[in-house]
């Protein structure tokens, strides 16, 4: 009976024992999803948390620029009226939101205008990325959201696996001397010089170089050749961006779109600017439409630098 009373004595104590000094290492609690042990091998958050509210990202002055004509058809008035009377047009202005299922993580927003000589749209589409995988940060799973859509517009890569890049629309020459409109330059002039005329003649167009003064639409212009239009990477805007332009030929008319895709941390976003005349000897200027898309995704891209 002694012995089997020692016996029980120490088991006792080497049971209170094991309850107070618990698991080598630990407080005597489990660790658990998302406390501190377990987060600090996780992905960092993306940097934007938020996204800007769509229709206010363009502002006047450029959509007067993007959509020639609209300012004799915009009224001052926001489409709504008290009078009891049969509303005024919409401002074409004003925009359009895009409806989405969540405007924490998607918002766009759309513009239109049309004239007698064809009908321009402007989107502008931001998405904030998500990563649902610890290990994979919000800015990767943008990458890779990215690479997809580089990769299903054709966009030219390196040998090393990394996209080319490209100067911006507007910013020298292309390849063999020929400028995106496809003329030859006459003197060479280096990258900076041509972005300051080009951006000189942009800023400084009289009413009567736009759509409603002559035929600047294109009206005996030919299509720039097939390799400016070819999608391609750009440098200088957000992260990484690249650039399409199509042409196409329908039975009502020419339809040339322009998109430009870019990415910032874990925001990627989408400008498209398209034309559409029914005149097919009025072929849409791929330069103007190409300098006008690549200046507002510069202005766009430095909104998010400036958060």
């Amino acid at each position: 009976m002694k012995h089997t009373g020692l016996a029980l004595a120490l088991a006792g104590a080497l049971t209170t024992l094991t309850a107070c000094t618990g698991p080598s290492g630990s407080d005597g609690d489990d660790a658990k999803p998302g406390d501190d042990s377990s987060s600090a091998s996780a992905a960092p958050p993306g940097k934007y948390r938020t996204l800007p509210e769509p229709c206010g990202t363009v502002s006047i002055s450029q959509l007067k620029d993007m959509l020639p004509g609209a300012e004799a058809a915009d009224d001052g008035s926001d489409g709504d009226s008290d009078s009891g009377s049969v509303d005024p047009s919409p401002s074409p202005f004003k925009g359009e939101a895009t409806v989405t299922y969540d405007t924490d993580r998607r918002v766009g927003c759309r513009w239109k205008n049309a004239t007698t000589l064809g009908t321009r749209h402007l989107n502008v589409d931001f998405e904030r990325v998500v990563s649902y995988d610890p290990a994979v940060s919000d800015d990767e799973q943008a990458e890779r959201l990215y690479d997809k859509k580089a990769s299903k517009a054709e966009i030219p890569v390196t040998s090393d696996g990394a996209s080319g890049q490209s100067e911006a629309p507007g910013e020298g020459e292309s390849p063999g001397g020929a400028t995106p409109d496809g003329k030859t330059s006459a003197d060479g002039a280096s990258s900076g010089g041509a972005k300051d005329d080009s951006a000189t003649k942009r800023n400084h167009r009289s009413p009567e170089s736009s759509d409603e003064g002559n035929a600047s639409e294109g009206e005996g212009s030919s299509p720039s050749p097939e390799g400016e239009l070819a999608p391609r990477p750009l440098d200088g805007i957000g992260d990484t961006a690249f650039i399409n332009d199509k042409l196409d030929t329908e039975d009502s008319g020419l339809h040339r779109d322009v998109t430009l895709v870019f990415r910032t941390a874990n925001v990627i976003a989408t400008v498209r600017y398209d034309q559409w005349v029914t005149d097919k000897h009025r072929i849409p200027d791929s330069k103007e439409l190409q300098d006008k898309t690549h200046d507002l995704a510069v202005q766009l891209a430095e909104t998010f630098e400036e958060e």
